[in-house]
């Protein structure tokens, strides 16, 4: 083998294991540097702090600045209390699921060898011995343990941040947009930043355990390692699936009562669903997209480090090379470090017009940075030359393959999500037709937006074609999987643009709650359409690295399975394909019919509440935002239950009892068609969003004919919007994470599938 002659990189063993924990911990430092930043500015009417008088300098029309900060206090700590109880119950029935889950990983990667603790013969590095199936089921689940209270203290984090940013970010948007747009921007960053650097820190903590128990054997150790990721992206489901449900329910009931029935504006404090709706953006929006992001660089990465545990990098113990993914990781963190002080502290921003191009340009600087690192990267860590596995053969690959395979990766990321901003911002002609064709009404506003959506799949979908493509000619699936990890190598950035639009949409919530004046409302309304565009952004990112991480996982299943080639011609293969494709199709319809039910329910109580609770719609009755939370909470508990099961149980029981072949077309054809599903369902339900805000901020003279708020083709813009809620936060989020889970739990259940799957062709 070409393996004991190559040359090693230049970075040393020693140095990688500094490297990768210093760059964690510094990721953690910046994200508590920032959260003690945002800390400063005081959420109470204390007028002691010596602060309340210093935060205005605008004069408020009516409203004693005092009375305001006290009810903004208030506000955040019932959003705050309602997030959390919301989480803490889902987390309940999670952890029976984790362990119940932990126990099935177990007995059936034990029973590989029928529960033999003798060591075996390795799979892939021939004459050597590795060790017992037994241990691999033991550390396996671990893994999967870990990865899932990872992925859960992800999530958990993320939405304290945000409930603790968001009316600090409505009062400092009394000093100004620039100041608002700062504090929910660095408040997104401390979510990026600890999500990367935790996920980061526990995988490598992880691997060094591990190996003192499995020393030379890293075929043994970097394939129990994928449990990790299978935690994460099962947590990420749940998480998913539960908070959309949640916050489509509460948005739905609050927004077809009150704004197209009773015409009251959003987030008015006499709307009963009002508390539960800002809720719902937390626990849906950040702590959901939290979870699927770390599970996606989980996955990513644990993809990557078995591919490569099986080239020569682990046959001949390289550690560095070994290393690659965790160094592309570590190096993205300080990238993402310096890119976020081009929004903090080198760009200020002074006008409304300057919020969308600075969010932009984080992703343009991070994506030139990083290519930047990793060239360093690619030069310094790895070898000149040396081997992959590539389906029973081995391919002669070069350093300099393996830059391209990642920048690929990386820009194709910043292509997709150019693309998303451009059908999903109202900045451009896409989404303002969208809002044009209200004129006549909902029904061509819907066809308008559908058209959109499937149009917005195209650019996309080349995008990754010529990513995977070019990436697995240079270096076969390992080139895929680190392809998959340049896209998610910016998370951090990433992840902070995203929770900025959840945090200013809540601000914009208190602020019309609070009865601040019309003036802060328009501020907070201009921070959350650019947060509209960028939470789209974030979705087509997560649903592009979801198609590059499952192809990679695809591929590692395939290799460990034994499959040499999947041939869609064989009967078994075709009809796991046409299957497969048909699965996003049938969670999609689940997870809308529970969006559906939820909103039915909430609609109704709203509506019971103006009727029965007199005084309620002058303003002189509060309504009851207890019942409200407590629908959208029962509702996303019980229904998110059928479509995680469907995800779970699809790949267990096709590769019991119809085996590999089988289950290796199910995967296939849910990753082609969940793609699709996925990007034109985000799409269509941020363009019909930004179509109705384009209405409501009437800032060019064509949205001024379509206004105001109220008219008809308002009310026609709502509609379509409300459509569109359970599509882009709920459905279409959460098929990234199906394609991805259903792959990862096929590779850690490879070894029982591939020595006693395939039942019922057994006995046919």
């Amino acid at each position: 083998m070409l393996v004991s002659h190559l040359e090693m990189g230049m970075l040393s063993e020693g140095l990688t294991q500094v490297l990768i924990p210093v760059a964690a911990l510094v990721g953690i430092v910046f994200a508590l540097l920032q959260w003690y930043v945002v800390s400063k500015v005081k959420v109470s009417g204390d007028s002691s702090s010596g602060l309340s008088d210093k935060l205005i300098e605008d004069e408020e029309d009516g409203v004693d600045n005092r009375e305001a900060s006290i009810k903004c206090a208030e506000i955040q700590n019932a959003i705050s209390i309602g997030a959390t109880s919301f989480l803490f119950t889902q987390y309940k029935y999670l952890s029976v699921f984790m362990c119940v889950f932990a126990a099935i990983i177990f007995l059936f990667l034990g029973s590989v060898k029928g529960f033999s603790t003798k060591s075996e013969p390795c799979t892939y590095n021939k004459g050597s011995l590795c060790k017992p199936a037994l241990a691999n089921a033991a550390f396996s689940t671990v893994a999967f343990l870990l990865g899932a209270l990872t992925s859960v203290l992800s999530g958990f984090l993320g939405m304290k941040i945000a409930t603790y940013a968001n009316a600090r970010t409505t009062l400092e948007a009394r000093k100004g947009v620039g100041k608002a747009f700062v504090t929910a921007f660095r408040s997104g960053a401390v979510m990026g930043f600890l999500l990367a650097a935790n996920g980061l820190l526990v995988l490598y903590i992880s691997i060094l355990l591990f190996k003192l128990y499995y020393g030379d054997d890293w075929e043994g150790l970097y394939e129990s390692i994928t449990g990790y990721g299978l935690g994460g992206s099962s947590m990420a489901l749940f998480g998913r699936v539960g908070g959309g449900i949640y916050t489509k329910a509460a948005d739905v009931g609050a927004d077809l009562v009150g704004k197209v029935e009773l015409n009251i504006p959003e987030d008015d404090p006499r709307n009963p669903a009002v508390i539960a709706d800002n809720v719902g953006d937390n626990v849906g929006d950040i702590a959901g997209m939290g979870s699927d992001l770390f599970g996606s660089y989980a996955e990513s990465s644990c993809a990557a480090l078995f591919v490569a545990s099986i080239s020569s990098f682990g046959i001949s113990h390289d550690y560095t090379a070994m290393s690659f993914p965790l160094i592309i990781s570590s190096v993205g963190i300080v990238v993402c470090l310096i890119t976020t002080l081009f929004a903090t502290d080198l760009f200020k921003i002074k006008d409304v017009s300057e919020i969308e191009p600075s969010l932009k340009r984080q992703l343009v600087v991070s994506t030139i940075l990083m290519t930047v690192g990793i060239a360093m990267v690619s030069f310094f860590a790895l070898p000149s030359e040396f081997t992959i596995f590539n389906f029973g053969t081995e391919k002669v690959v070069k350093n300099w393959h393996l830059f391209f395979c990642v920048a690929i990766g990386l820009w194709a990321g910043l292509v997709i999500g150019y693309t998303t901003e451009y059908y999903t911002s109202n900045a451009y002609s896409p989404v303002q037709d969208v809002a044009d064709s209200c004129r006549t009404g909902a029904a061509t506003n819907v066809i308008f937006g559908l058209a959109l959506g499937y149009k917005s799949v195209i650019i996309p979908i080349f995008s990754i074609a010529i990513a995977i493509f070019v990436s697995f000619s240079l270096a076969a699936m390992y080139g895929i999987a680190v392809a998959a990890l340049g896209m998610l190598s910016t998370i951090a950035t990433g992840l902070a643009i995203d929770a900025y639009g959840p945090i200013s949409d809540n601000a914009g919530g208190i602020a019309e709650m609070a009865g601040m004046s019309h003036k802060i409302r328009e501020r907070t309304d201009a921070l959350d359409a650019a947060g509209n565009t960028t939470a789209a952004i974030g979705k087509g990112f997560a649903i592009g690295s979801a198609a590059l991480v499952s192809l990679a996982l695809f591929g590692a299943f395939v290799s460990r399975a034994g499959i040499n080639t999947v041939d869609v011609l064989t009967p078994k293969v075709f009809i796991g394909l046409i299957v497969g494709a048909m699965l996003p199709y049938w969670f999609s319809a689940m997870t809308m019919k529970s969006v559906g039910s939820a909103a039915l329910k909430m609609v109704e109580e709203v509506r019971r509440q103006f009727k029965t609770i007199p005084g309620l719609m002058e303003g002189r009755a509060k309504p009851d935002y207890a019942n409200c939370v407590k629908i959208s909470t029962d509702a996303s508990l019980r229904e998110m239950i059928p479509p995680g099961a469907l995800v779970m149980l699809t790949p267990l029981i096709t590769g019991t009892l119809f085996g590999v072949e089988t289950l290796a077309g199910v995967l296939a054809g849910s990753l082609v068609s969940g793609v699709q599903v996925a990007i034109s369902a985000s799409n269509t339900g941020g363009a019909w969003d930004n179509a109705k805000k384009y209405i409501e901020a009437g800032v060019s003279e064509h949205a001024k004919l379509l206004g105001p708020k109220g008219s008809d083709a308002h009310k026609a813009a709502v509609i379509g919007d409300t459509i569109g809620d359970p599509l882009k936060d709920t459905s279409g989020p959460s098929l990234n994470i199906l394609i991805k889970l259903m792959a990862v739990e096929s590779l850690v259940f490879a070894p029982f599938f591939a020595a006693h799957g395939g039942l019922l062709f057994k006995y046919l």
